[in-house]
């Protein structure tokens, strides 16, 4: 090891013995024959006898005059030498005589775990917490300081200060070195040595100069170094109270506490503005967390000081401050401008490198993401990709609690959907596709080019999506009232939809669908609409979700076929479930079925156990038949007064959900009808499936255990006939 990090340390060493030296604490206590020294050795705290009498009293005294600056049990002195200065079970700082009655206390309330009084370089005295917070100081209490005029008696005996043999030989060091200041000091000691608006400074040759806006009032003896004629102002006050223009103040730090001052317990501000309205105030000081002090008349006895002291404000003639508050006006306008000139450069030059970088890694990320897949839309869904704000995994991961299962919202072939929020508190819901999914990524690549700039008020907004490594995410608004079907099928939570919370949302589907068909950019066809992808906000106004499973059509087409039959039975109409065929008809058919879902309450659930069950298009339509059909309507809604328009809308719901497309009515029509523009309606029809579960249930009589799905099952990779 080298000499520099043992000297290092050496001096880490000895400096934490130095400052402690200032402090006591719940251990560290002071005896009566021990002294505290303010770090920069110029106070002390301790025990002390007046002249001419043996009371023991602790104070804090000036260690180069003796001065005594404060005393603590002023009232109630002690008689023996038997007095401890510790802190005490309640973590204030206390005085004990040798029987522990206690003579004096900083008598603070307090809920501090523990305390600390240290000995400042100022000479003020504090009592401080484990947090560094100020519980009590002695200068908040200069009534305490009358015995400030007087001096440890020459026979004082200081005692050893508790300092080891190291800590006497810095402390002695440290005196020999100021030996010179002490003697050029005995001038400064010297009242009014430098006359009136003179300061001494003992380190400066000569000592005595005149301060800034002031000049001799006797040049030749000012040059003869006599200096007790003092100094008279250049220029006259002018008080803006008289008419004239602002005073202003001249800051000199570190110096003493110019006799004849005038104490006012104000704020700072306060201190100044009372100050420069009093056109006979001269000067002003303020010691934080003590008082303001205000002179008039002619400053004088002001003294440099090597440390500690106040910071006294001078008040200066206007015309003094003219040229330095052009230069300073200039200076500042300057710097500012250049300044402003930097930051400018430097934030553009970032934004542009990070938009660069941006862009290079969406598009890195949508190429390895698609590189692998069938793209039949070439590069559209790149270019869709590096148009979607892409969120960090750290962010999202932050936003969901690292993905607790406490902030699932629901499950699908996707994968998990998590409630999270971002840092500006704004609420999401992150899709997250599952590693083990074998559906899923098609359907991701589909929803990021489907909904990316979707833009109506009955549609989920997309908000962006993650792609980095093997995690590929979307992010949506945030519905707090879930789905649909969490309402319908909850015998508690659907008397909150009362029929016209109910016919507000069967028109924002309708709305929603309406313009996926007709109004958007392009054509597009859901494919898998049902309660479950029905997500309502604060208001309960239907937002459609989940489109994975859409399919876009250019504007002239009005067909679609595919091999790969996907979405949920129940909801297919019988041309895409049996032969692949889809287009806005299908969506037309979902809809059928979902509006009798919302009316009934009840799911249109498949259940072929025996011949007898039905689902519930065919139990609607046998009850329609038997002029029966107020049955079906959800009791929760079952109010005369609707009754009428629930018949309706069960009307329209049988014209959706007829056998052949052809006679299916457009959203269009559906949102006409549902809106009353439309008053006769078309005779309704015996609904799908029916004819062929007849046919089915003759034709398989003989089977008792025949499988069968239900509309909570999502089908994939089906071949369609």
């Amino acid at each position: 090891m080298g000499l520099l990090p043992i000297f290092l340390m050496l001096l880490s060493f000895c400096g934490g013995l130095i400052t402690a030296l200032d402090s006591i604490t719940s251990s560290v206590f002071v005896k009566d024959s021990e002294t505290v020294s303010s770090n920069n050795s110029a106070f002390k705290l301790g025990f002390f006898s007046p002249q001419n009498t043996t009371d023991r009293y602790v104070g804090i005294w000036h260690v180069f005059n003796s001065k005594v600056t404060w005393v603590a049990n002023k009232n109630q002195p002690l008689q023996d030498s038997s007095g401890v200065i510790t802190i005490s079970e309640d973590k204030n700082l206390v005085l004990l005589n040798g029987t522990k009655r206690i003579f004096w206390s900083s008598n603070v309330s307090n809920k501090a775990s523990s305390s600390t009084a240290q000995l400042l370089n100022s000479g003020n005295l504090v009592l401080i917490d484990q947090t560094g917070k100020t519980l009590w100081e002695s200068f908040q209490h200069p009534g305490d300081a009358e015995y400030s005029n007087l001096a440890i008696s020459a026979h004082q005996k200081i005692g050893s200060s508790r300092k080891n043999p190291s800590e006497r030989k810095l402390a002695y060091t440290r005196r020999t070195n100021k030996v010179g200041e002490q003697k050029v000091q005995e001038n400064c000691d010297t009242y009014n040595y430098c006359g009136t608006y003179g300061i001494c400074d003992s380190s400066k040759s000569p000592t005595c100069n005149c301060l800034k806006g002031f000049e001799p009032r006797n040049i030749d003896e000012w040059n003869n170094q006599n200096w007790t004629s003092g100094c008279v102002r250049r220029a006259s006050l002018q008080c803006a109270s008289d008419g004239g223009k602002d005073d202003w103040f001249l800051e000199l730090q570190m110096t003493n506490n110019p006799k004849n001052s005038t104490p006012s317990f104000v704020s700072e501000d306060t201190c100044r503005n009372q100050c420069l309205k009093n056109c006979n105030c001269t000067a002003y000081a303020y010691v934080s967390s003590f008082s303001c002090m205000y002179w008039t008349g002619n400053l004088t006895g002001i003294v440099r000081l090597s440390s500690g002291g106040i910071n006294l404000y001078v008040r200066q003639a206007y015309s003094e401050h003219g040229r330095k508050k052009k230069d300073f006006k200039v200076v500042i306008t300057v710097t500012v401008t250049v300044g402003v000139i930097i930051i400018a450069i430097s934030a553009y030059i970032l934004k542009m490198c990070t938009a660069k970088y941006s862009a290079r890694k969406k598009e890195r990320n949508a190429k390895l993401l698609l590189k692998k897949e069938e793209n039949p839309l070439g590069d559209l869904k790149i270019a869709k990709l590096e148009k979607l704000p892409l969120f960090d995994f750290r962010i999202l991961a932050t936003a969901t609690n690292n993905f607790r299962i406490a902030n699932k919202l629901g499950r699908g072939g996707f994968g998990l959907v998590y409630k999270g929020e971002l840092q500006d508190g704004q609420e999401i819901a992150v899709k997250r596709l599952s590693r083990t999914s074998k559906q899923g990524l098609e359907e991701f690549m589909n929803e990021v080019v489907v909904i990316s700039k979707l833009q109506h008020r009955n549609l989920v907004r997309l908000l962006g999506c993650c792609i980095e490594g093997e995690e590929k995410m979307l992010v949506y608004e945030y519905m707090p009232n879930k789905s649909l079907d969490a309402f319908i099928y909850d015998p508690v939570k659907k008397k909150a939809l009362d029929w016209k919370n109910r016919l507000n949302i069967i028109k924002g589907i309708a709305r929603g669908l309406l313009y996926l068909h007709r109004d958007s950019r392009l054509k597009i066809i859901h494919r898998d609409l049902k309660p479950s992808n029905i997500l309502l906000d604060a208001q309960l106004n239907p937002k459609i979700s989940d489109f994975g499973l859409a399919r876009i059509f250019e504007c002239s087409e009005d067909e679609g076929n595919t091999r790969r039959v996907v979405g949920t039975y129940g909801y297919m109409s019988p041309e895409y479930a049996m032969e692949g065929l889809f287009s806005e008809k299908s969506d037309v058919f979902s809809f059928g079925v979902l509006l009798f879902e919302i009316i009934s309450g009840r799911k249109n659930t498949s259940i072929c156990d025996h011949e007898h069950s039905l689902n519930l298009l065919e139990l609607a339509w046998k009850l329609w038949n038997e002029e029966n059909i107020e049955s079906l309507i959800d009791s929760e809604i079952s109010d005369p007064d609707y009754v009428n328009d629930i018949v309706r809308c069960i009307h329209i719901g049988f014209l959706c959900v007829q056998e052949h497309a052809r006679d299916r009515p457009s959203m269009g029509t559906v949102n006409s009808m549902l809106n009353n523009h439309i008053v006769n309606l078309p005779p309704s029809c015996q609904p799908a499936y029916i004819q062929r579960r007849v046919v089915t249930n003759a034709e398989s009589s003989q089977q008792s255990n025949r499988s069968c799905s239900v509309n909570s099952v999502t089908l994939t990779n089906m071949q369609g006939r």
